[in-house]
């Protein structure tokens, strides 16, 4: 499932939860000297960073979207996983700039075993969000704000949209009432807010300033017991 923000006030603030069946993605918490991120092992016996963040500032999130037909995985030169091209901006493999590249000049494709989209920024704010098989946005104002449901073309997810799942709308109204001085603590409270329960529940909440170069953590909606991992200075 899973919910994703950034805001844009006296601090560049992105806030993530991260909603799944640990029964069906095995997950683990990884703190290295340039990276947060939350790392799932996949079959190639690796733990995959898809959603984290680099010490440059460079955030990635993948969420999951009912997929379409056109953003079936592919394999060739001309095409890139959605899984793939997060990893790389996280792992600061490629930049903003080569990001809007590609997503102009290859196709965004889904991982062959996962139908998902994505909201990547850096530490200006600076946000894109990308749906395989539609296409990718730069987004601006001051927040955005990504579940799972397509925002480029909404008629395509509609039908799947789950009764009583409110968490963007309840999200946005939240979001929409902040001012210039939204703090790491008003990004918890939005998280806390539409956090999850069962099977697919919010395992890890992230929040990530950008002044402080500052990842903000805690697991399964423990709010008030939230650990911090600050960036080595550079």
């Amino acid at each position: 499932m899973c919910i994703r923000f950034v805001y844009r006030g006296d601090d560049i603030i992105t806030g993530f939860n991260f909603d799944i069946d640990p029964a069906v993605w095995d997950h683990q918490i990884i703190t290295a000297p340039d990276r947060f991120y939350l790392g799932i092992l996949r079959p190639d016996g690796l733990r995959h960073g898809y959603h984290g963040v680099h010490q440059n500032g460079n955030t990635g999130t993948l969420l999951y979207v009912h997929g379409n037909p056109s953003g079936q995985y592919q394999a060739g030169s001309d095409a890139l996983t959605i899984s793939d091209l997060t990893e790389q901006f996280i792992q600061a493999q490629i930049s903003w700039e080569e990001v809007l590249s590609i997503v102009q000049t290859k196709k965004i494709v889904y991982a062959p075993d996962a139908t998902m989209q994505a909201v990547l920024s850096d530490r200006y704010g600076r946000t894109l969000l990308i749906e395989p098989g539609i296409g990718s946005r730069v987004d601006t104002g001051t927040y955005s704000l990504m579940a799972n449901a397509s925002l480029l073309s909404p008629e395509s997810t509609r039908p799947w949209l789950l009764p009583g799942d409110n968490r963007y709308e309840k999200a946005a109204q939240l979001l929409a009432k902040q001012g210039r001085r939204f703090s790491v603590s008003d990004a918890f409270a939005i998280l806390r807010a539409v956090r999850q329960e069962g099977p697919w529940a919010t395992r890890v909440s992230f929040v990530f300033s950008a002044k402080q170069r500052t990842v903000f953590y805690a697991e399964n909606s423990h709010f008030d017991s939230i650990q911090t991992y600050q960036f080595p200075p550079v």
